[in-house]
């Protein structure tokens, strides 16, 4: 049984200096259509109540009880219809879209990440053919947006992964060229009481609607950064990072995708690059067993996360020279070790373990839950970097070995660009592109894909092929990093980049 917060993922809003910020964005005047799609406890209509009586409003509310108390609360009031119904599929709600709308002005904390149950999931694809239907808040903004009419205001608080997430591509795309955004403020989650997210920060996206495709491209719109503190919302911005944005160049970029920062060498690299990660090397995400208590064991209980695994036995450990076969080891020596995630840079010891005896690879091959995926990279040399990072991006060595679905294997088409690109991926330079790309604290094969490849000079690359052999061999023997070395490393990856 799913959870019911889990079902309606509902985060009321309760700060005042929120409400405020976006009752404000809406441009109210008397007489006008209001519709509030997932109403809550109805924060947003005593604002819009407060400042006008005579506004027409609209409430869908999916959760029972709370539709019980909102029309407990709005019971004398004529100018309020109150619907339990989900916005999403809500049939009167299609046919009003298909039509064009009937709204003024719409304003919303829709859910984040709700759950939905499988036959659910189809149906909203089946709505929604276009659109990542497992982010509830996507499928809102995009359904809204469709019941406003022309020139219609919209405000809406959501996450700001729908400026950057590679799923979110079709969204910006319509975003782009069917509405003219106002201004964007993105903000710490924490600034919304009792919610922080780790993976994404909160905006605040005002936009109006426009049928004029070339009107939208050439709308030029603001993106708010900086705050310090929830009451800077709304206020004097001089001390606030503000970013000028026009719609016909963010479509134009990779993925359509809006690339938030202050450093325009960054930005400028990204969006006129010519040649990506993507152009000299795969990126490929690694294997899974389908069952890691059975068939993964550890070098120690003492090694992270290794408390949970057996202990491997050293006397089956595969140590031949020659290659591993894909299809499987027979004899006694049948344990491979694997790269696994963890923000270590450089060189990871053999740690892990993987039982690679034909019967278990037949189980690997034929397990639904197992991702025997992109073998053809197994027991190659490359660079693995983890999915799920810390504060900076890491890289570690790839050496002929067997990686796990949490690590991403960059394998470069040339194989003298290895140790160049080991060295790239651990650097601040780096961390600053991809941070930029994307900002969530995940990178998938896709955004590593995106990062710009600037070719070194011959004698830069070198010199960091050099220094980084250096370092790994060091690693090898001391478990330390020489810091002088790789300063020397970031300093010349600074100069070919700029930054």
């Amino acid at each position: 049984m799913v959870k019911m917060e889990k079902v309606y993922r509902s985060f009321y809003t309760k700060s005042n200096s929120i409400v405020k910020y976006m009752i404000d964005l809406l441009y109210l005047k008397g007489g006008m259509r209001v519709f509030e799609p997932c109403a809550g406890d109805g924060v947003f209509i005593d604002a819009l109540n407060g400042l006008s009586s005579n506004l027409s409003i609209d409430i869908y509310e999916l959760n029972p009880k709370a539709v019980t108390d909102l029309k407990s609360k709005y019971f004398d009031y004529e100018n309020i219809n109150i619907t339990e119904g989900n916005v999403l599929t809500d049939e009167d709600l299609i046919l009003l879209s298909n039509a064009g709308g009937i709204y003024d002005r719409i304003i919303a904390n829709p859910p984040y990440g709700g759950w939905l149950e499988y036959d659910q999931r189809k149906l909203l694809k089946r709505i929604f053919p276009n659109l990542y239907v497992k982010e509830t808040y996507a499928l809102f903004l995009y359904r809204c947006i469709e019941l406003l009419r022309d020139k219609g205001k919209l405000v809406f608080i959501i996450p700001d992964t729908y400026l950057f997430l590679h799923m979110h591509k079709n969204l910006r795309k319509f975003l782009l060229t069917n509405t003219k955004i106002n201004e964007i403020s993105v903000f710490p989650s924490s600034f919304f009481p009792n919610i922080s997210f780790g993976y994404s920060k909160l905006s605040i996206i005002a936009l109006e609607k426009c049928y004029n495709k070339k009107e939208c491209l050439e709308n030029d719109f603001k993106v708010i950064i900086g705050f310090k503190d929830v009451n800077e919302l709304g206020s004097d911005r001089q001390h606030l990072n503000v970013l000028s944005f026009n719609q016909k160049e963010i479509l134009d970029n990779v993925d359509h995708t809006l690339f938030i920062s202050d450093n325009c060498k960054v930005t400028g690299l990204i969006n006129k690059t010519q040649k990506a990660i993507n152009d000299i090397a795969d990126c490929v995400t690694g294997f899974y067993s389908g069952n890691d208590k059975k068939y993964l064991k550890v070098k120690s209980k003492e090694i992270k996360n290794g408390k949970k695994y057996e202990v491997v036995d050293f006397n089956k450990i595969y140590s031949q020279n020659f290659p591993t076969p894909l299809y499987g080891l027979s004899g006694d020596n049948t344990f491979i070790p694997i790269v696994k995630g963890g923000n270590i840079k450089y060189f990871k010891p053999n740690n892990w373990y993987m039982d690679w005896s034909i019967p278990a690879v037949k189980d690997y091959k034929t397990n639904k839950k197992a991702r025997f995926q992109n073998s053809q990279y197994y027991f190659k040399f490359g660079i693995g970097v983890p999915m799920v990072t810390s504060s900076c991006i890491t890289a570690a060595l790839i050496e002929n070995k067997l990686f796990d679905q949490s690590i991403v294997g960059i394998f470069p088409h040339n194989k003298k660009y290895v140790y160049y690109l080991l060295a790239f991926f651990n650097s601040p330079t780096c961390n600053t592109l991809i941070s930029t790309i994307n900002p969530s604290a995940n990178n998938p094969a896709n955004y590593l894909k995106k990062i710009p490849f600037i070719e070194p000079k011959e004698d830069d690359l070198k010199s960091i092929n050099d220094l980084v052999l250096e370092i790994v061999e060091e690693l090898k023997l001391t478990s330390k990093i020489d810091n002088i070395k790789e300063q020397k490393i970031f300093k010349i990856i600074k100069d070919i980049y700029g930054f």
